[in-house]
């Protein structure tokens, strides 16, 4: 792969539009993203601990912006060595750091409420529709399928961006192809991915490490198809169709997104009572050597704060480094890992996942809640759900809805426009929930169930 084309800033939707003095096109697609309202609902999403009271703990936004600043310094830092050995031009490398920030500010813009486990809730409830096998949901194809029943936010906030926000269904938010490219970790469709992993599975094999997951819709393939076409991605053709190798800023912007998650967990565990000060210190120092400084004067939390401080320096660093050292595989698209995982700070992080397997994501509190918002999500999905179905019953004619539909549908601000068959209508049920903030899908979910709020 080549620079000149990877970092081409040209936009989706728009590639004739040449850029304003002094305003490069990643620095459009930067406020593009952040003055979005998808990117502002992030304020009221889960990160780890759903619904939370405590003003400290990590919402969805908050760690999108830490993420976005680690991502400008591992941009700026890697930048530097490309042009210091000729792969960039002179000041090339603030079109790598500016892309990275980009593309790290709208990492998490496509996931929906309560974290993870709300992916999952959603994933659940379309796989028990499609084994009932009745209405919308019965002439779906099987590879369409896999769309909703392992739902992935990478994919909704790909089609986010470049369908739904701003333009709509006229490039998005019209971003630069580069940051495009620099977003989409998991370039495949799912059933592609899917395949390659079984096909991995069955030859006791890792898959590449872009097919984990999938981070595109078959709706949007198009779209990506354009985005890797101008950043010169490369193109991998299999049995179970077409995917592409990863664009090589992805691994700067998914070390950005490691980096912080891990690091970040563990103070809000301690903020969380969930880990105790020594053992958070214990996990931090591992990553940066630990420290002879005097903090006899300082609280628990501003000693945790320092830990964490120098935890993220040291592992941009070692990011920086795991880059440079892999650069000719991750140029020929055979690098198939995360840079944490290929650093000198490795084994600290897997300690720390490891903690957070074991203390952190299993913490009674937050099960509880997990639980709570997967019966919310699907308490919203089953009851909006009719109205799809009247929907079709009227050929997809939203005048034609019987009253009571339509009435629902207003109240609850389902959006139908777009819904012309089983595919498209089932995209707009999983765009209505999974745009929600956390306390938005509770009051919905209330109203649906007859309570008043």
């Amino acid at each position: 792969m080549r620079w000149d084309r990877l970092l081409d800033t040209t936009l989706l939707g728009e590639a004739d539009r040449v850029a304003a003095p002094n305003r490069p096109m990643y620095a459009q697609d930067y406020d593009r993203i952040v003055f979005s309202a998808p990117f502002r609902r992030l304020a009221n999403k889960t990160q780890v601990h759903p619904l939370s009271a405590h003003d400290h703990i990590h919402n969805r936004l908050i760690h999108s912006v830490e993420t976005n600043s680690v991502g400008r310094s591992l941009g700026i830092e890697a930048g530097q060595w490309l042009e210091e050995e000729g792969h960039l031009e002179p000041g090339a490398k603030h079109v790598v750091s500016g892309v990275v920030q980009a593309a790290c500010a709208a990492h998490d813009i496509g996931n929906p409420p309560f974290g993870h486990s709300g992916e999952a809730a959603i994933g659940a409830w379309f796989a028990d529709r499609f084994a009932e096998g009745r209405g919308i949901f019965a002439g779906i194809a099987p590879a369409d399928r896999a769309e909703f029943e392992r739902f992935e936010g990478n994919a909704q906030g790909f089609r986010l961006i470049t369908r739904l926000e701003m333009y709509r269904n006229d490039g998005g938010m019209r971003l630069s192809h580069a940051t495009l490219g620099a977003f989409t970790k998991y370039p495949a469709l799912a059933a592609t991915a899917g395949a390659a992993r079984d096909r991995a599975r069955d030859a006791g094999t890792r898959p590449y490490k872009g097919l984990a997951k999938f981070g595109i819709f078959r709706a949007e393939m198009p779209l990506f198809e354009q985005v890797a076409a101008r950043c010169g991605l490369l193109a991998v053709e299999d049995p179970s169709g077409r995917w592409w190798r990863r664009h090589p800023l992805v691994f700067l912007v998914e070390a950005a997104d490691d980096i912080c998650y891990n690091i970040l967990d563990l103070e809000d565990a301690y903020v969380a009572g969930d880990l105790g000060a020594d053992q958070v210190k214990s996990l931090l120092g591992a990553l940066f050597g630990g420290t002879n400084r005097d903090v006899s004067a300082a609280t628990g939390y501003e000693e945790i704060t320092y830990y964490r401080a120098r935890s993220i320096s040291a592992s941009i660093r070692a990011a920086v480094a795991a880059f440079i050292a892999n650069y000719d595989s991750i140029m020929a698209g055979s690098f198939s890992a995360s840079l944490v995982s290929r650093s000198e700070v490795a084994a600290a992080f897997a300690e720390i996942e490891a903690t957070a397997r074991s203390r952190i994501f299993n913490a009674p509190r937050k099960t509880q809640l997990e639980v709570t918002g997967r019966n919310i999500l699907h308490r919203v999905l089953s009851g909006v759900l009719p109205v799809y179905e009247d929907l079709k019953a009227q050929g997809w004619d939203a005048a034609r809805l019987s009253d009571y539909h339509r009435q629902l549908a207003a109240a609850a601000e389902v959006d139908l426009r777009d819904v012309g068959d089983d595919y498209s209508a089932l995209h707009s049920l999983a765009d209505y929930v999974s745009g929600m903030t956390d306390r938005y899908a509770v009051r919905i979910a209330d109203m649906l169930s007859g309570r008043m709020g």
